[in-house]
Parts: C-alpha cells; sequence; structure tokens
C-alpha cells in the first residue's frame, strides 16, 4: 500500500486536494510519490524527518 500525504492549514483545503487527486491516472499519483519520495522508502521508520528538506535533494 502506498501513502503519500501533503500538510494543509485548513480541512476545507485538504478535502479539495484530496477530490482532485481522486481525479488522477495511477501514473500521475506514481510521480507525485516519486517526487517526494524517489527510493519509496518506509516513510514511517522517522515521523520527524523533514520532508521539504527531502523533497529538495
Amino acid at each position: 500500500m502506498l501513502m503519500y500525504f501533503e500538510e494543509f492549514g485548513k480541512g476545507n483545503e485538504a478535502e479539495k486536494r484530496e477530490r482532485t487527486l481522486k481525479k488522477w491516472k495511477r501514473d500521475w499519483k506514481t510521480e507525485l510519490i516519486e517526487d517526494m519520495n524517489l527510493s519509496w522508502s518506509d516513510l514511517s521508520t522517522n515521523w520527524n524527518l523533514n520532508y521539504n528538506k527531502l523533497r529538495k535533494e
């Protein structure tokens, strides 16, 4: 199972984004995940990891 996440300040912003992503093709979603986590590492192994820094590497 794959998981992708984004952070939002307001719940309605998150809901809008979720509805948008549900319409995307699987390939697009995979690309989105790989932009954040190219190695497909288990993100739960270090919940305190700075993902904004990871995206820039």
